[in-house]
């Protein structure tokens, strides 16, 4: 790992059960007292909860935990035993587990494995597999953008690459958009978005392709669309990525733009926190430029309030997104 020290308290104290089962109440208190939903939330978010490399995501009664720092690793069991919930799934899967020499795992830590399970998002209802979807199971930093997006949806010809399991097709689907197609290279995540449809009664065209490639065969075909969402998985995780990344975002705007009606709108999104407010808006300026359209922003996109930033630690600001209307030519 670069990261050479973690804070967890400024005394000494114990990383004992009584700290984590006090931490774990913060956390709880603190969403409770900002109105988030606490049967579909982050309950622990990392350094913004005071537990530098611990994630709990609940949904319903089931809790999913990551460990991703060692320290905290080590005190999985004291972690599990200050929850306290009958279902609690580890989702030690992700690759940033490596740098600190820790194997990658997933299972049931209390409990048995619950299938897929049912949530609520944006008045829809969707499963979701816990043990090997994607993250934790949802993307649930983007919780209160679904409806926010679908609001401009009605009657618009939408496209949604990286849809994943399908969450902002179908939510502009159920709003009467004239036509929504969803754009995911995952087949298990098509397959997922697909039965969603179903379970919702929607209608939503599923191509399983890689983006870039819609994007180019779209492009060629002249198509149009009034409403494009970008909400692309992470291009670096890295500083020393961030050049790449910057040509990967630029392409996908540009043709983004390309394919745009004249007064289309466009929702991007970026999750990561190497690609700054500032670098993220200069790209997407760039992107404009080479494309030839000019567009006004309309609003812009933060982290779900469960996902608290820290105004002394940048890096838990990870996530951001506009949205922009399109400019007619004259």
């Amino acid at each position: 790992s670069q990261i050479v020290a973690r804070r967890f308290s400024r005394r000494k104290q114990d990383l004992d059960l009584d700290f984590f089962q006090r931490r774990i109440a913060q956390a709880i208190e603190y969403r409770a007292r900002r109105g988030i939903d606490p049967r579909l939330c982050r309950l622990v978010w990392s350094e913004s909860d005071g537990l530098p490399g611990v994630i709990v995501d609940r949904y319903g009664d089931h809790l999913v935990l990551q460990t991703l720092t060692l320290a905290m690793d080590q005190r999985k069991e004291l972690i599990v035993r200050a929850l306290e919930e009958k279902s609690i799934i580890e989702r030690n899967d992700a690759p940033v587990r490596r740098a600190e020499g820790m194997e990658l795992q997933s299972g049931m830590l209390r409990g048995e494995p619950p299938g897929e399970v049912e949530i609520e998002v944006a008045g829809l209802k969707l499963q979701i597999d816990l043990l090997h979807s994607q993250k934790t199971g949802f993307y649930l930093d983007q919780l209160p953008n679904y409806e926010l997006i679908a609001q401009q949806a009605a009657g618009r010809r939408v496209l949604d690459c990286f849809t994943s399991q399908g969450g902002f097709a179908l939510a502009c689907a159920r709003v009467r958009a004239a036509e929504v197609i969803g754009v995911e290279a995952g087949a298990e995540s098509i397959r997922a978005a697909g039965q969603n449809a179903a379970r919702n009664q929607l209608s939503v065209r599923w191509v399983e392709q890689d983006v870039f490639q819609f994007l180019r065969s779209a492009e060629k075909a002249e198509e149009k669309f009034d409403l494009i969402i970008l909400d692309p998985p992470s291009f670096t995780k890295t500083k020393g990525g961030l050049h790449d990344a910057l040509r990967g975002y630029n392409e996908l705007h540009v043709r983004a733009f390309n394919l745009l009606s004249p007064n289309g709108l466009l929702a991007t999104f970026s999750c990561s926190h190497h690609v700054s407010a500032e670098v993220f808006e200069k790209m997407i300026a760039d992107a404009l430029v080479d494309a030839r359209r000019s567009a006004r922003r309309l609003r812009r996109f933060e982290q779900a309030l469960d996902h608290p930033v820290l105004s002394t630690l940048p890096e838990t600001e990870y996530f951001r997104g506009l949205l922009l209307e399109m400019m007619p030519g004259r």
